[in-house]
C-alpha cells in the first residue's frame, strides 16, 4: 500500500488518534537507537573533514604555532616554549559561532515505508537531523530545534536535542507537516527535513515567513523510492496515512506517467521557491545511505575550503583541497 493523500485528523476520529499516539510512543522508544545510528554516520562523514574552526578571539584553546615577528610578545606561551629552542604562541578558536536551526517533519505521512526501503521516512529524517547536529557542534556551531530548544554549542547538544524530540513527539511542532513560524535572528541558518508534499502555496508561505529576517535555508526532501517511481501494478489500493481515505486503481501502472509528471511539477515549484529565497534544495531517497545526504549538507553549509565526494566503494567521505581560504 502507498501513501496517497494528505489531510489533517478530523474531530471524532478517536481510533486514529489512539493509533497515532501508539506510533509516537514506538518512535520515542526507538530514538536512542536512532541517536546511536546518527552518531555512527556523523563519525563516518567527519572522517577527513577538517571542520570549520579557525584562529581568532575566544577562550577555547585550539593549537600552538611558532611565534612570528608580527605577534605581540604577550602572546608567547612560555611554558610550551621552554621545552624547545623556538617560541610558541597559544592560539584560541574563533568563537563567532553560527546558529543552525533544525526541524524534522514527523507527521503521519512520514511514517511511510515501502518494500523498496528498509527505513521509514521519518526515521531517516530524525537520523539526518541528529547526525547533522553532531557534525555542526563538532565544527563549533550552535544548534537548536526549531520551535523547541534554545541554541547550544555544548558537547552534549545532540543528546539534548534527542531528548527534546523524545519529550515532544506528537506535539504540534513536530507532528505538523509544515515547520513552525519563528522569528529567527539575522544571519542564522535553517535546515528542514520533510517530504514537502503539502500544497505548494502553503509551503511557499511558510518558507517566505521563515526567510523574512534574512535567514539562509536548506530544504531536504526525504522520499521513499516508491513515491518517486510508483512501482505498483494491477489492482492496487492506496491508503492515506493522515486520514482514512482509500482509493482503488484497477491498473496502477497506467497512473505512472501522470503521477511522475505531477511529482516533477510539484518538486520544480518548491525548487523555484527555494531558489528565489536563495535557499538550497536536496532530494534524498530512503534506499540511499544517509551519509550521502549528510555529506552534501555539510558541503552546502560550508566546509573550510574542502571539496568532498562520497566514495561509494569505501563508504567514506573523501576530501581534496580546493585552494579556497578557510
Amino acid at each position: 500500500m502507498a501513501a496517497w493523500s494528505r489531510s489533517t485528523l478530523g474531530p471524532g476520529e478517536g481510533a486514529d488518534a489512539l493509533a497515532l499516539e501508539a506510533e509516537a510512543h514506538s518512535l520515542a522508544d526507538r530514538l536512542p537507537e536512532l541517536l546511536i545510528e546518527a552518531m555512527r554516520i556523523a563519525v563516518t562523514v567527519a572522517h577527513g573533514i577538517h571542520g570549520r574552526r579557525r584562529a581568532g578571539p575566544g577562550e577555547t584553546f585550539w593549537q600552538f604555532r611558532q611565534f612570528q615577528s608580527s605577534d605581540a610578545a604577550t602572546l608567547i606561551d612560555w611554558r610550551r616554549s621552554a621545552s624547545s629552542d623556538l617560541l610558541f604562541v597559544r592560539e584560541r578558536e574563533w568563537e563567532a559561532a553560527h546558529t543552525i536551526w533544525l526541524w524534522p517533519d514527523l507527521s503521519a505521512s512520514m511514517r511511510f515505508k515501502s518494500h523498496l526501503s528498509n527505513v521509514a521516512k521519518r526515521e531517516r529524517a530524525l537520523v539526518l537531523t541528529l547526525a547533522l547536529a553532531e557534525l555542526l557542534v563538532r565544527g563549533g556551531e550552535r544548534i537548536a530545534l526549531l520551535g523547541l530548544t534554545r541554541p547550544s554549542a555544548s558537547r552534549n547538544a545532540t543528546t539534548k536535542l534527542a531528548e527534546a524530540i523524545t519529550s515532544n513527539i506528537g506535539s504540534p511542532v513536530l507532528d505538523a507537516s509544515l515547520p513552525p513560524t519563528e522569528r529567527l535572528s539575522r544571519f542564522s541558518g535553517i535546515v528542514l527535513f520533510s517530504d514537502f508534499l503539502e500544497p505548494v502555496d502553503s509551503i511557499g508561505e511558510r518558507l517566505k515567513a521563515l526567510a523574512s529576517s534574512g535567514v539562509s535555508g536548506h530544504l531536504v526532501q526525504v522520499l521513499d523510492p516508491a513515491e518517486e517511481t510508483l512501482p505498483y501494478a494491477g489492482r492496487t489500493e492506496f491508503v492515506g496515512l493522515e486520514d482514512d481515505a482509500r482509493w482503488i486503481a484497477d491498473r496502477a501502472e497506467s497512473l505512472r506517467g501522470a503521477y511522475s509528471q505531477a511529482l516533477r511539477l510539484h518538486r520544480a515549484a518548491i525548487e523555484n521557491i527555494a531558489s528565489r529565497l536563495g535557499w538550497s534544495f536536496l532530494v534524498h531517497h530512503t534506499d540511499r545511505p544517509a551519509a550521502e545526504a549528510l555529506l552534501t549538507m555539510i558541503m552546502r553549509l560550508g566546509s573550510g575550503g574542502q571539496d568532498y565526494r562520497w566514495n561509494t566503494a569505501s563508504g567514506h567521505a573523501a576530501a581534496r583541497s580546493t585552494g579556497a581560504s578557510p
